[in-house]
């Protein structure tokens, strides 16, 4: 099965033409005005499967010269008729094209999610999960685009005043390599409105970026509507989000990434929307069904590796069932988290996204240690070969312990224990963070109390890490700015502008 879908994976540099005529298989391109090209200085990246830490292949690098090329590519299909003067219905008709070629090409895309990037989750959670949410998010904004709708506002006889919600203009997207295909997310949103677009994939893996690129100019989107720049973050991030000829930046990563980001998009007071670290709380009251308090909260943080910004790491138990919640924890965690083959049915867990973060997570497993925190299990290096850690559990946090105050964005989890309520949503909310949070009570009124109580941009009761494609996205303090998803992400990318109708000749 995988040798055949990789044959399929990467027809990406089919028409990648140097100056000279000559035809490249090798590296991938850069996708510009529908097409792929060469990097104009030549620089390269190379994609490492996190499996085996095999290089598999490489993929041109963009800069800033590229990035002044794509610039003109997207300022050209905004103003062009052929996009402008489309009408809504019509671009909603390509963004459900779109939807339909990923579906068409779902096992594909799975493949080089889990596979050919480098981060390695289970093929069937790619399909099921990560394919399937970008197919939903396109077809859920391709709904949008022909409702799009200003307003009249009644200020006296004499005026007509009303409001039209026209496109930013030309939007750069930076997208994080935990869900690659959250391009969607992105591009939904942005192409319903009557953008044109410049997104940036992360350089740890660019290619199934790259191989939408393929369906993009398959469905018919027009030439420069949507570009695709892989390319390391301190070059071609860098300059998307200081560049001039871009009105908007839209950025999910680190919050110390983001804040770079903010203050280059400051070079011309960009519109921005940026989503990005979490330290999420996770609360269990006394009252709580424990059996699907332990479901949810592995779920919440050894999903994806713990390579999820609302991942639920900091846990607090009340006291009264602190030990019963840390055994019953690790019964799950042995008994779910099967580590391993990607193609395998029965894995779980994956390794982690690169040697880098690997490093980094096994540096905070150090620090916990150090710092007097109980190792429960794991810890670990898992394997021979590949990023994989075992996942790990630490009681007896404090919360002045560096993990208990970081995003480790790993499978490491921290459960301390707590005495009150007020106790409860006064340590949850000591962070510099505000992403998620999940309460797990059986009483609806504290649930609802304490839900207003937390500061957070979502708040799950009763489960964690749910999502859905028509409710905001986004997070509070150093979370972010604004929200992805439903409705609420149009005005991300929308102008409202007010019109003055002078009906009389009176003042």
């Amino acid at each position: 099965m995988e040798s055949t879908l990789a044959k399929l994976a990467l027809p990406l540099a089919r028409e990648l033409t140097a100056p000279n005529g000559v035809k490249y298989t090798q590296p991938l391109g850069l996708f510009i005005d529908n097409k792929f090209v060469r990097s104009k200085s030549g620089d390269i990246l190379a994609t490492i499967n996190p499996t085996n830490e095999e290089e598999i292949t490489s993929v041109y690098a963009a800069d800033v010269a590229d990035v002044d090329t794509a610039v003109v590519a997207a300022r050209a299909a905004f103003e062009s008729p052929t996009w402008s003067e489309l009408t809504p219905e019509a671009r909603g008709r390509l963004l459900y094209r779109l939807a339909d070629l990923i579906e068409e090409n779902s096992k594909v895309l799975a493949t080089i999610e889990m596979t050919y990037r480098d981060n390695g989750k289970p093929y069937s959670v790619c399909l099921a999960e990560d394919v399937l949410e970008s197919i939903r998010v396109l077809r859920y904004y391709a709904g949008w685009a022909d409702k799009i709708y200003g307003r009249t506002i009644d200020v006296g006889p004499r005026k007509l005043a009303y409001t039209l919600h026209q496109p930013i203009g030309v939007c750069g997207q930076i997208i994080p390599w935990n869900y690659p295909l959250m391009a969607s997310w992105k591009l939904g949103p942005a192409l319903a409105t009557g953008n044109t677009v410049i997104l940036k994939p992360a350089e740890q893996c660019p290619l199934s970026a790259l191989y939408l690129a393929n369906l993009v100019k398959e469905t018919g989107f027009p030439p420069g509507v949507v570009n695709i720049l892989p390319g390391y973050g301190d070059k071609a991030g860098a300059a998307i989000a200081s560049h001039p000829g871009i009105d908007k930046i839209a950025f999910t990563g680190s919050t110390t990434t983001g804040s770079l980001v903010m203050k280059a998009a400051s070079a011309n007071l960009k519109n921005i929307t940026l989503e990005t670290g979490g330290k999420s709380p996770l609360i269990v009251f006394d009252d709580a069904d424990l059996d699907q308090a332990v479901k949810w909260s592995h779920i919440g943080i050894m999903s994806n590796m713990g390579q999820i910004c609302t991942a639920t790491s900091r846990i607090f138990v009340q006291e009264s069932i602190y030990e019963r919640f840390i055994d019953a924890f690790k019964m799950q965690t042995e008994k779910i988290s099967q580590i391993g083959d990607p193609f395998a049915e029965s894995t779980f867990q994956g390794p982690q996204v690169s040697r880098k973060q690997w490093e980094r997570v096994m540096a905070y497993i150090a620090s916990g240690q150090s710092e007097g925190a109980k190792l429960v299990i794991g810890g670990t290096k898992h394997g021979d070969k590949g990023y994989f850690i075992a996942p790990t559990i630490f009681m007896n946090v404090e919360d002045h312990m560096v993990i208990s105050r970081e995003e480790i964005f790993g499978p490491v989890v921290t459960i301390a224990s707590f005495k009150s309520e007020e106790e409860a949503v006064k340590r949850a909310n000591k962070s510099n963070y505000g992403l998620g949070a999940a309460i797990f009570t059986q009483n609806m009124t504290r649930a609802h109390k304490v839900a207003a109580k937390i500061q957070a941009g979502m708040v799950w009761i009763n489960s964690s890490n749910d999502s859905h494609f028509g409710i905001p996205f986004g997070g509070v303090k150093q979370s972010g700015i604004g929200q992805e998803l439903g409705e609420y992400a149009l005005s991300a990318y929308t102008n409202a502008k007010a019109v003055h109708v002078n009906l009389g000749t009176m003042l």
